[in-house]
């Protein structure tokens, strides 16, 4: 598979990674390599890397965070900050982020801030990982149970995308990632939506070139507006309220922790039928999108206490400007809309439709 250039970085795929990589390590020639995993990717996902890594006599340090969402925090931060400090590091070192999306979000922003910046290489291992949060540049971690809210947008030089560490992967961790997989054709390819929604397994022998199209869909958007200032917002549809409901379920202890993906999939369902409101999304379509996304997601219980804490959380959506709360809809499948006004009642409406479903 051909090599996809970014603004400021390549993203590789399959076995070409490694030789990639080591080509990288010698042309750079850093002071020290840092390895960031997770307690999962320790144990599953280190060997295989490790096993591919050509680093000479260079200093090879692993340094492993818990994982989950729930530890996406700058106190995670503040400690592998302190840890490549007390290891030496410096601004010719190197760190590799070797974990799905919250290990590539945390340690991009570690990377991007420690020093003012060290070179840093995204190994997405979960599926959400390689099809949207490892590419792009956008870096940061959670502020309580508000998404995102502290980062900044800065590019590492690569993305190696190994599709074997999928196979590490709980099934619920696939499906998460295929969420995103999902809004890219909802946004951009209603030929990529169909077959997304027509496949009849989601298992590793069919995503490598899945994943080679999603790479391209989310790069090509980035590519006209990196910094976000208008088109790329609609890599944000269903994430408005999915991030809302998300939060939601992270800060009640009462609750099961829902996966982002599980959240994005209940918010493009809210968001479809918020676009039959005030878009040209026609019914017909608002019943292919919850049907295809239920083919695969769950529906999840969403009581009249959780939608009054949804709704004081969106609030914080980053897209909102002039304390207006804006979304991105759809006009018809694969055509998006940005910045619409939505009012209260009718969110309350969508969630009503979603009850029904």
């Amino acid at each position: 598979m051909e090599s996809i250039t970014t603004k400021n970085a390549i993203v590789h795929f399959n076995m070409n990674v490694y030789s990639e990589l080591n080509k990288h390590i010698k042309l750079s020639n850093p002071s020290s390599i840092f390895i960031l995993v997770d307690t999962n990717t320790h144990d599953y996902c280190l060997p295989r890397f490790l096993s591919n890594l050509e680093s000479d006599d260079i200093l090879v340090e692993v340094m492993e965070m818990p994982e989950g969402e729930d530890h996406k925090t700058i106190d995670i931060c503040t400690g592998v900050w302190e840890a490549l400090s007390e290891y030496g590091a410096d601004r010719k070192s190197l760190l590799i982020n070797l974990g799905g999306g919250v290990v590539t979000d945390l340690g991009g922003f570690v990377a991007s801030t420690y020093m003012r910046g060290l070179d840093y290489i995204n190994v997405p291992t979960s599926l959400l990982g390689m099809v949207d949060a490892s590419v792009g540049g956008k870096t940061g971690v959670d502020l309580g149970p508000l998404k995102n809210q502290i980062g900044v947008i800065s590019e590492g030089s690569m993305v190696l995308i190994d599709p074997a560490f999928l196979e590490t992967l709980p099934q619920n961790h696939m499906v998460s990632g295929y969420a995103e997989m999902i809004k890219h054709g909802l946004i951009a390819d209603k030929g990529y939506w169909h077959m997304l929604t027509n496949l009849e397994k989601l298992d590793v022998t069919v995503l490598d070139k899945l994943i080679y199209d999603s790479v391209i869909i989310k790069n090509n958007v980035v590519m006209k507006d990196p910094h976000e200032k208008g088109l790329r917002k609609i890599l944000n549809f269903g994430h408005t309220l999915g991030h809302a409901i998300e939060s939601c379920f992270l800060q009640n202890a009462d609750k099961e922790l829902l996966l982002h993906g599980e959240a994005i999939a209940i918010g493009m369902i809210l968001e479809a039928y918020l676009s039959v409101k005030f878009c040209n999304l026609t019914k017909d379509e608002l019943t292919e999108i919850s049907d295809g996304v239920l083919k695969s997601f769950s529906k999840i219980e969403i009581n009249s206490q959780d939608r009054e804490i949804i709704l004081k959380l969106l609030k914080h959506d980053k897209k909102n400007s002039h304390g207006k709360i804006n979304f991105v809809l759809l006009d018809s499948i694969g055509k998006p809309k940005l910045d619409c006004e939505v009012d209260n009642n009718s969110i309350n409406e969508a969630f009503n439709y979603y009850e029904k479903l």
